[in-house]
């Protein structure tokens, strides 16, 4: 059995494990500037511990981490949220869990009072582009604020929230 809870500190070393492995089975490789290259990715908790920050992990009955998601300010345009490191273990993929914690996120936004949630992602990720598509984020043309990453990924998407 599965669930989904907020993350927490101890939840630091398994999170970024698990994104460092999804992460290179799909070929994103640090030095390409993407997410798994991010100097915070070692400490995530304190990261999304901030204000109109969340960060959910699916755990198992032993707590061990197979996935997460979370949403905080867009750097660079603090007015969007994006959607940032949405990995899952092999394990897990095509349960639901993404749409699950967009979901959560997405009521998380609305609670903020935000109106729009962006990410950006790359084509090798084609599935979870499939799946932000099918949850109404748009393409856009060029990248909102200043992720760093838009370099790597050149796939920009945003949602209206209401």
């Amino acid at each position: 059995m599965y669930h989904i809870r907020p993350i927490q500190q101890k939840d630091n070393l398994q999170i970024a494990t698990l994104i460092r492995k999804v992460s290179q089975e799909f070929g994103l490789a640090p030095e390409s500037g993407f997410a798994v290259a991010d100097p915070i990715l070692d400490d995530l908790y304190q990261v999304y511990s901030q204000k109109n920050a969340q960060y959910w992990v699916v755990v198992n009955e032993d707590d061990q981490i197979l996935g997460g998601g979370g949403i905080s300010p867009l750097q660079g345009d603090p007015n969007v949220l994006e959607i940032q490191k949405m990995y899952f273990d092999v394990s897990l993929r095509g349960l639901g869990f993404a749409k699950k914690i967009l979901a959560t996120a997405f009521e998380f936004a609305k609670l903020h009072h935000f109106q729009i949630c962006y990410l950006e992602t790359t084509s090798s990720l084609w599935q979870a582009v499939k799946l932000y598509e099918k949850l109404g984020f748009s393409h856009l043309k060029a990248p909102m604020g200043a992720t760093g990453h838009s370099h790597a990924c050149e796939i920009w998407m945003a949602k209206d929230i209401f």
